[in-house]
């Protein structure tokens, strides 16, 4: 695997990729890799001949209050997990090789509707850096295809949103979210979690999981059902940020006609902010 920290070196080296015939795939990180991550890796390999993956810790959608200092970075033990994953070529830049200009004067790209509400509410100008720093990194990278995790429900809506509206020429390819056994999604941020607030952070599933059974039962009052899943978060220990039925396509507010739904949540267990989501096809029922 190469390993480049300059925007010329990563388009020099997936030139190279190209100019052989290689389809480009690519998956987007910030790095401390975890096994939904690895899951990323594998499927764009699956899909493309020449797999680039990035790891860059954005300060662009970190609010003032915010774990960007403390957020894990761990680059020596990333590099071994993506070359054990097929990864060809991992572009690793640092903040002034991203935003040369500095950020005050960086160009924004902002996607309305879908990144407003929900995560949107919660942390304003996240989305704006997201979409922004992935903008940046499909022209650097000018890939055919790349993969995102679902884990993170509305920036995959947010990025797909964009790729379509400002007509960019890349895939994007979503992958289930990985769980541990007992059912929490794999996430960066788990690691803060202390051994106490570990054992009762698969509550956030388990909730997920009694409501879209409620749901394929033929419940159809989301405010009760919303209501009685935000209790039984708090009963637990959690403190919650959001809880909502959507629809799955474009996030709009779901109502009765909706057959695609989307359970999304945001809670707090200690410091730590934990995101979930459960897809619910009532159609299949």
């Amino acid at each position: 695997m190469n390993i480049v920290k300059t925007i010329a070196d990563l388009r020099a080296a997936v030139a190279r990729a190209r100019s052989e015939g290689k389809r480009i795939g690519f998956v987007p990180t910030m790095g401390n890799l975890h096994a939904g991550h690895i899951a990323l890796v594998k499927k764009a390999g699956q899909r493309a001949d020449f797999v680039v993956a990035s790891i860059f810790v954005n300060p662009l959608q970190f609010g003032p209050n915010e774990d960007l200092d403390s957020y894990p970075r761990t680059l020596a033990a990333d590099q071994t997990k993506l070359f054990d994953a097929g990864c060809h070529l991992l572009f690793a830049p640092g903040v002034e090789e991203m935003y040369p200009h500095g950020q005050a004067q960086q160009t924004l790209v902002r996607v309305p509707g879908v990144s407003e509400g929900l995560c949107g509410a919660s942390r304003p100008g996240h989305f704006d850096g997201v979409s922004t720093v992935v903008t940046k990194l499909f022209n650097m990278v000018l890939p055919d295809l790349a993969v995102f995790g679902q884990k993170d429900f509305q920036q995959l809506a947010v990025i797909r949103t964009m790729v379509r509206d400002l007509n960019m020429p890349v895939q994007i390819i979503s992958e289930p979210i990985v769980r541990a056994e007992d059912g929490l999604a794999l996430s960066s941020r788990n690691g803060y979690l202390s051994s106490e607030e570990r054992a009762i952070a698969p509550a956030l599933y388990r909730t997920l999981c009694e409501m879209k059974t409620a749901l394929l039962g033929g419940q159809r009052d989301y405010a009760a059902l919303i209501a009685q899943g935000q209790a039984q978060l708090q009963a637990a220990g959690l403190r919650v940020d959001y809880l909502e039925i959507r629809h799955a396509p474009d996030l709009q507010p779901a109502d009765a006609a909706a057959h695609e739904l989307v359970i999304l949540v945001a809670a707090f267990l200690g410091k730590t902010r934990l995101l979930d989501n459960l897809l619910v096809d009532l159609a299949t029922h």
